[in-house]
């Protein structure tokens, strides 16, 4: 994958991926929307057994790009897009709205010590449904207030709550990230994505992140053939001969 605004790089069965507008503090646009949505899709697809999620500068991510922002279902993992492999995020800097969806559905968690996260959609006037399975991922009333207030949390605070895993120095944030990631790689990957599936239908979930689980399967039936056998038996009166395919 080839993409200015998402960086995309596999090195002993690690994918790093990497959101790349520093200077818009990688805010969430159409474009760097849908190069993340063919990142996730190049991991899924690949030989790499976990995924490392960070932002490129002095930010994790702004949230979603005011001048067009991208379809958040789209690129959020077990929301739009479904992973059978772990992904872990490496937290730099400010985490804003839209950020915050993309660090809560990952495995897991590391932030830098300048880390803090946000979510300040009440205090703009809009929300999106996937930031309510945040309830499911700190303490509900610590949740609430975070949401709520649409205040600061800075990384420690969180990783107290058990948001993030581990909190480090900022200079040390990826080769610790990278540490992480390399006693999961270095496991049985068919172990790692059963426990995976089996943590995600026991984990709560939200509206959205339900009603994308019901669209992922809707769309692979839009996308069959056997959808086009259908149709064509329909328009040539015969009985249809399906695949399940």
């Amino acid at each position: 994958m080839t993409s200015d605004t998402v960086l995309y790089d596999s090195s002993d069965f690690i994918a790093t991926i990497t959101l790349n507008r520093p200077d818009k503090l990688n805010a969430l646009s159409h474009e760097l929307g849908d190069a993340l949505r063919q990142a996730w899709l190049d991991f899924e697809a690949s030989d790499d057994r976990v995924a490392v999620l960070t932002g490129s500068g002095r930010a994790f991510t702004a949230g979603a790009d005011l001048d067009g922002g991208g379809d958040m279902w789209s690129i959020t993992p077990g929301v739009g897009v479904k992973l059978t492999k772990p992904v872990i995020a490496a937290v730099n800097g400010l985490t804003v709205g839209g950020g915050l969806c993309l660090v809560q559905m990952a495995d897991m968690a590391v932030a830098a010590e300048s880390a803090w996260i946000s979510y300040p959609e009440a205090k703009i006037g809009f929300t999106g449904g996937i930031i309510a399975s945040l309830v499911s991922r700190m303490p509900h009333k610590a949740a609430m207030e975070l949401l709520m207030t649409g205040e600061k949390m800075s990384a420690q605070r969180a990783y107290e709550l058990g948001f993030f895993n581990k909190v480090v120095p900022d200079a040390d944030l990826m080769s610790e990230t990278r540490s992480l990631a390399q006693k999961v790689a270095a496991n049985a990957p068919l172990v790692i994505a059963a426990l995976k599936q089996l943590a995600d239908e026991v984990m709560p979930r939200g509206p959205m992140e339900g009603a994308g689980w019901a669209r992922r399967m809707v769309e692979a039936t839009f996308a069959s053939n056997d959808l086009q056998e259908g149709l064509a038996s329909f328009r040539e009166r015969r009985t249809p001969t399906f695949k399940g395919d």
